[in-house]
């Protein structure tokens, strides 16, 4: 009974989800303040569903109820509580329930702390907030449903993966979400802002302590699951540079340069556009490292998920939010910030931020290089230890009987790219 409250919860909180991302944008437009209004209880609404449906997932684990395909694949009558509820998150379909919760927990807050901001602002901000949420809380239910039954219902699972039985497990994920997840409140205050046409130190002010939430959120999960990754398999299989892991790295690198721009926004009222940018691309960096774990195009003992159809539908969220926003940036930019001056230029390159993004950039970009080589042709790759192989080598380098070869680039780092033939 507990199962289905929570499935039919997370039915109604794509329902809220929906009015919450229409009706306060439309009010907004208007100045209809009871539509305006409407926005808050709208997002402390649809965080009790979600909250409901996530909660009611870890009952099942908690009392091991084998009737649910999720609970049977990943959990066992023998393991402690605590392998039983950190459990909830160390597959797919938990996982993304965990993404929704804590992006619709980041809604929760802004309506109920962001009782400064005015009230048109903050009905633009949980309606973009919403938007994002109508399209995972569709994911879910339609791809990655966590509430599925089975029948007859066995006696016991099947277990978590051993190497996840680790309190690294219970603690790392929920960390690193809300630092990839809490970047979308700086999404929507850009959003926001490019839909009123207006920013400055105030909209700065705004913005800058939930960016450094998701910062600080985020600094803490990468540290603890490289610790997390150094003591379970040491340096032979160093994990922290996976390219999966290092997904984690690049909103962080892009964050890290927009808290730097906020204070200047703040301070001088300078860099807006670029303050803006780098909100956007701080969430599509996050979208982006959702889409490499759970897309199957990165095989990788990180990887919750390698269903071509469901990395498929996130391949369109993250084309639609990440698409949208830079359209959206590139029509109302251009009239927001009409002078642009030389002199910008000459302050803007004099900063830290051209170097944190150039190396988000050498740093993976050889990755989805790769991956774009590999992809039309169907083939795989294996992230092993802290190299990435190939299952064969790239025609366009290497021909295709060479038994192994290395290809070394020099940037900001030393990537190593090693080919070798599949397993026969």
């Amino acid at each position: 009974m507990i199962t289905e409250i929570g499935h039919f919860a997370l039915v109604l909180a794509l329902c809220v989800a929906v009015l919450q991302a229409s009706l306060p944008l439309y009010g907004a437009a208007r100045g209809d303040g009871a539509l305006i209004a409407w926005a808050r209880p709208a997002a402390l609404a649809q965080f009790l569903f979600v909250a409901i449906a996530f909660f009611a997932l870890m009952h099942a684990y908690a009392v091991s109820d084998f009737s649910l395909a999720n609970v049977t694949a990943n959990s066992n009558s023998t393991k402690p509580l605590l392998y039983k509820l950190s459990g909830v998150w160390s597959n797919h379909e938990g996982s993304m329930l965990l993404w929704v919760f804590i992006l619709t927990l980041f809604g929760a807050a802004v309506a109920l702390f962001g009782q400064n901001l005015p009230p048109a602002l903050r009905a633009r901000v949980l309606a973009v907030q919403a938007m994002i949420g109508v399209g995972f809380l569709l994911f879910i239910l339609l791809t990655s449903n966590p509430f599925l039954r089975l029948w007859p219902a066995p006696a016991d699972g099947m277990g978590l993966n051993p190497i996840l039985q680790d309190p690294g497990l219970a603690f790392h994920p929920p960390w690193l979400y809300l630092g990839y997840v809490g970047f979308s409140i700086s999404f929507c205050f850009a959003i926001a802002a490019l839909i009123e046409g207006r920013v400055d130190p105030a909209w700065a002010r705004w913005v800058r302590p939930w960016t450094l939430a998701a910062w600080c959120a985020l600094t803490v999960g990468i540290a603890m699951g490289s610790w997390w990754a150094y003591y379970t398999l040491g340096w032979g299989g160093w994990w922290f540079w996976d390219p999966v892991e290092n997904a984690s790295f690049m909103p962080w690198l892009v964050g890290t340069a927009l808290l730097h721009s906020a204070v200047v926004v703040e301070k001088r009222e300078a860099l807006k556009t670029w303050t803006i940018l780098l909100a956007i691309i701080a969430f599509s960096l996050s979208l982006v490292g959702t889409f490499l774990v759970r897309s199957g195009v990165l095989t990788s003992v990180h990887a919750f998920a390698s269903d071509p159809l469901r990395g498929v539908f996130i391949l369109l969220l993250l084309s639609v939010y990440t698409g949208g926003a830079l359209l959206l940036f590139a029509y109302s930019g251009s009239l927001m910030f009409k002078a642009w001056t030389s002199q910008t230029m000459i302050e803007l390159r004099s900063r830290a931020h051209d170097s944190l993004l150039a190396a988000a950039y050498v740093r993976h970009m050889p990755a989805f290089c790769g991956v774009g080589l590999y992809g039309a042709e169907g083939r795989d790759w294996v992230i092993y230890g802290g190299y990435t192989y190939l299952h064969r080598p790239v025609r366009m380098y290497w021909p295709a009987d060479e038994r192994e070869l290395t290809r070394t680039a020099r940037g900001f780092d030393t990537l190593i790219y090693t080919a070798v033939p599949p397993v026969e």
